[in-house]
């Protein structure tokens, strides 16, 4: 039987309105913070990660954000506000009397190994009927859909049917460490999504067509599932170029758990390796062999700089420079002709120009196209003209990411175009999707939730992003883009991204400026203003922040 404790952890003064302490609690530690004259209690530790929580971010309205990856918590119940925060946190009894603030706690709820807390689901999903929600796909998204379906209140069954072997996985692990065991990556295993969430989780099953009007999904085995609600989280597909030797045995895409168990084999001390492309996934996967002793680490790509399109010309010099540093070599502005292979293998890219480029093994890491190919199938099959799919192969989705001109239909993730801030967005990134899910999971039970979240992403050399700066105008940059910075991304007069690394928590911060509409100024921030100066966390800033 847990036995709680109430120990005084803290002079009552020396916690300010807007802050946020980590304090001793027996062996363990718990955060308290001050919400005007409220203070509150929960766990140290985001759950993703494992980051200290009080380096984050906290704003008047209860938010902490994680100072990594932007995981956030609600500090009044420990509950989960945005992914990828996959569990919730602790939260303790705190109270302010006599000079003190006293918290109330297991001590053994408050120690690193114990900072994840069982969700408090408001539905068991035992206590619905019908056919419920089926989810298409079993990535991020239907994680987070999942739980947010079932935190939200939501009776009914869920049935994913996922053409992947295992339950959903953190999928960044594979490109940032090259984690090839899944077991590993699950963030809950089967057992768990079955007996807490009541979710029937179909892997390696194939889903062929959709019979819109009568509400059914053909499998490829002929089996028929019907649904109330459909969500379709059907992911991307890695592109290959259209080049002599992309179909050799060697020459590798990058997406799921085989394609990291084939890059890690191959991966050998001695080995030359050749990236086509310089933009996330292939520069993570460089910085994830870089200490393996290699003959050669080449990255090829048509661009001046890696990054360029997102993160602009000098930060991309700068990373550059970063990954000269752990030995890889960049062929830019480069187009390829072939790649050369022997007995089946590829031997080297043949660069135009002529320039050979030796090759153990190659990695086309080019991009990712929208998987959609069951919708636009059986679209055709039902004449239904009212849904056209975008060029890129996207679906377009309203605010509330349900597909018009199809009844109880949602996309979410790599296929989704959705609206933001008055332009379409179609985001390829891991966080974003499970962000959809969150999202779609609490319009589906019942309270409707419009996608608003600012997009957050991160790469495996620490670089961090927040917001949608593909199409700037200017770079503000502070620091050495090869080392340690932060950028501001600008737009028709506004900042509206941010990009940094080793600066934590500058881009939590300024997540959260963005989805508030308190950014200063690029002039503000060419003059010298501090955007961690800028108050979101105090009482006094509350009405700015809409709490």
């Amino acid at each position: 039987m847990a036995t709680t404790k109430t120990i005084a952890v803290l002079n009552d003064a020396d916690l300010k309105d807007g802050q946020m302490k980590e304090v001793e609690f027996e062996s363990g530690k718990v955060l308290v913070t001050r919400l005007g004259d409220k203070v509150h209690a929960t766990s140290v530790f985001c759950t993703h990660y494992g980051a200290p929580l009080a380096k984050g971010v906290l704003t008047s309205n209860g938010r902490v954000v994680c100072p990594w990856h932007g995981a956030c918590f609600n500090v009044c119940t420990g509950d989960i506000e945005d992914a990828p925060a996959p569990t919730a946190i602790h939260s303790f009894r705190a109270e302010a009397k006599d000079g003190k603030i006293y918290v109330t706690a297991d001590p053994s709820k408050t120690t690193k190994d114990e900072k994840e807390r069982a969700p408090k689901l408001l539905s068991s999903g035992t206590e619905g009927s019908g056919k419920g929600v089926v989810i298409i796909g079993g990535g991020s998204a239907t994680y987070h859909a999942i739980e947010s379906l079932r935190e939200h209140g939501y009776p009914h069954p869920i049935t994913v049917l996922s053409k992947e072997p295992h339950m959903p996985i953190d999928r960044t692990k594979l490109s940032k460490a090259l984690i090839t065991d899944a077991s590993k990556l699950e963030w809950r295993n089967a057992s768990d999504l079955k007996l807490r969430y009541n979710a029937n989780f179909r892997i390696s099953t194939t889903a062929t067509s959709i019979n819109f009007p009568f509400k059914t999904i053909t499998l490829e085995n002929g089996e028929t599932v019907e649904y109330d609600k459909l969500i379709l989280a059907t992911g991307g597909q890695p592109k290959s170029l259209p080049i002599e030797g992309a179909d050799l045995e060697n020459v590798y895409t990058f997406r799921g758990v085989e394609d990291a168990k084939k890059i890690d084999k191959a991966a050998q001390e001695g080995k030359n390796f050749v990236v086509i492309g310089s933009s996330f996934i292939g520069m993570e996967i460089v910085g994830a062999v870089a200490k393996r002793k290699l003959a050669s680490i080449d990255v090829i790509s048509m661009d001046e700089f890696p990054f360029e399109a997102n993160l602009g010309k000098e930060v991309g010099a700068g990373l550059k420079k970063y990954y000269e540093g752990q030995g890889a070599k960049f062929h830019m502005q480069a187009s390829i002709e072939k790649i050369e292979g022997s007995d089946g293998k590829a031997t080297a890219v043949i660069l135009k120009g002529g320039e050979r480029v030796p090759a153990d093994f190659v990695l086309m890491a080019v991009g990712v196209a929208p998987v959609t190919q069951i919708l636009k199938q059986s679209l055709l099959q039902q004449e239904q003209s009212s849904v056209e799919l975008e060029k890129d192969g996207s679906v377009k989705v309203d605010e509330y990411l349900r597909v018009p001109g199809l009844q109880d239909v949602y996309a979410v993730g790599d296929i989704a175009m959705y609206p933001y801030k008055g332009e379409y967005r179609r985001i390829e990134h891991w966080n974003v999707a499970g962000n959809h899910g969150r999202a779609v999971g609490k319009t589906i039970a019942g309270s409707p939730q419009p996608f608003l979240k600012v997009p957050v992403f991160w790469s495996g050399q620490g670089v961090r992003y927040c917001g949608l700066g593909a199409k700037f105008d200017e770079v503000i940059l502070q620091g050495d883009p090869s080392s340690k910075f932060v950028a501001f991304y600008v737009q028709s007069g506004k900042i509206v991204a941010v990009a940094s690394m080793k600066t934590d928590p500058v881009v939590s911060h300024c997540s959260e400026l963005l989805r508030l509409e308190l950014m200063p100024s690029p002039e503000e921030i060419k003059a010298g203003k501090d955007v961690l100066s800028v108050d979101i966390s105090t009482v006094g800033s509350r009405a700015r922040v809409g709490a």
